[in-house]
């Protein structure tokens, strides 16, 4: 009897600790749990400039760029507010979609999105040019994890999960002389899942494909990469390494630019997220390093490799940002021509994090490389912790107007300024 009682207290011992055990590990790798409301401080320092009295503390050209107003607008029937500096307007530009995500404007300036939630490709048009689409056309649909796509020379290319595909002869209707899938055997079913194309000006497709994990080494080599094809898809290369999940990409005079999202768990406040200019056979750090040279725990013995083989990033952001979308304002043609060159980048927002970050649109000049990130667009974080809608994509069409996706209101903004 007492053998019995024994084991019994026993295994009950092991079930308790095991569960305080399971416990502690979820609650340190969900540490949003913990979201709820957030001080006004916290509040403004995500949702508003700071600055003290002089302007070269973030390298503001004016101060009208630096001040954001309120600024009222519908969303799906509700009244929200965001905020922008003085001049600016937003309004939305497409509903009723399900998570767009990553666009792309034809060669007569209409736009095509990927919508991941529908797996489908739509055509947007505003024939009438009110400023709202009037027309949406469904190009293709069935599409696994649909998440950018890029209108080149007239064809269109589209990246899912698993393979990049190009419609040959797009046209202004949505329809296509055929499609070609180019690349059809891409690493999937685990960790990241987003793949985003684009084609660059040396005619190549550069495909950025993310880790399968939070931290480790990865045996495919096409993960945690940037990949480049020739345009039919032959003559696969690395191009570059060591990019955890560089979403957003973009060329700026030649060079390509790409925001990347760091780690988990180690912290509210690390790893920074990065901004790169990417060159060819570099190595960008992870899973070894994050940051400028900084050591990953789980790779104690990668110092020197840190510290004087990585590329280091040319921005650094706060940590669980999750930066996806990039876009350069290479012509003033609309904006203020203070903006000309900017980086615009948009911030999904956070998520194993305890007070919520991000969920808006910042800028950064990169003319100079001391300057930090300045809001652009914010007020999708509200004070209670939740966020109403969540920034992917950012561009500008042919005429200079600003166009940003939001997966989780299932619209698309336009911005202009008078």
């Amino acid at each position: 009897m007492r053998t019995a009682t024994k084991y019994w207290v026993g295994l009950v011992i092991i079930l308790v600790m095991g569960g305080i055990g399971y416990g502690v590990y979820f609650i340190y790798n969900n540490t949003s749990l913990f979201s709820g409301n957030i001080s006004n401080q916290d509040l403004a320092d995500n949702n508003q400039n700071q600055y003290g009295n002089s302007n070269l503390e973030i390298g503001l050209e004016t101060i009208d760029l630096l001040n954001l107003s309120e600024q009222s607008i519908t969303v799906n029937g509700q009244e929200h507010t965001l905020n922008l500096p003085k001049g600016f307007n937003i309004s939305v530009f497409a509903d009723g979609l399900a998570e767009p995500r990553f666009f792309t404007f034809t060669g007569k300036d209409n736009m095509v999105v990927a919508d991941k939630g529908a797996g489908k490709i739509y055509l947007l048009k505003d024939e009438n040019d009110n400023g709202q689409v009037d027309q949406k056309i469904e190009v293709d649909s069935g599409l696994r994890v649909i998440h950018s796509v890029h209108y080149y020379q007239g064809d269109l290319y589209a990246a899912e999960e698993n393979q990049v595909s190009v419609y040959r002869d797009f046209q202004e209707d949505g329809s296509y002389s055929d499609k070609e899938i180019l690349i059809s055997d891409l690493p999937s079913g685990r960790g990241h899942s987003t793949r985003t194309v684009i084609i660059g000006p040396d005619d190549k497709i550069y495909l950025s494909i993310g880790s399968s994990c939070n931290v480790c080494e990865e045996e495919d080599l096409r993960r945690a990469a940037i990949v480049r094809y020739d345009l039919d898809g032959s003559n696969m290369e690395i191009f570059a390494s060591g990019l955890r999940n560089s979403v957003g990409l973009g060329f700026f005079q030649d060079q390509l630019w790409a925001v990347n999202n760091g780690r988990d768990k180690i912290g509210d406040d690390r790893p920074t997220e990065e901004v790169n200019i990417i060159e060819q056979d570099k190595h960008y750090g992870w899973p070894y390093c994050w940051g400028a040279g900084q050591t990953n725990p789980e790779f104690s013995g990668y110092e020197n490799f840190c510290q004087n083989e990585s590329v280091w990033p040319v921005y650094e952001m706060q940590a669980h940002s999750a930066p996806l979308g990039l876009a350069f304002l290479s012509e003033a043609k609309l904006f203020p021509a203070d903006l000309l060159d900017n980086l615009f980048i948009t911030f999904h927002g956070s998520w194993n994090r305890t007070v919520s970050t991000g969920y808006k649109v910042v800028r950064i000049n990169p003319n100079d490389f001391q300057r930090k990130n300045v809001n652009f667009i914010t007020g999708w974080l509200q004070g209670d912790g939740s966020a109403w809608g969540r920034p992917v994509g950012v561009g500008f069409d042919q005429k200079g107007m600003m166009y940003v996706s939001d997966d989780r209101a299932g619209v698309i903004y336009r911005v202009t300024y008078q």
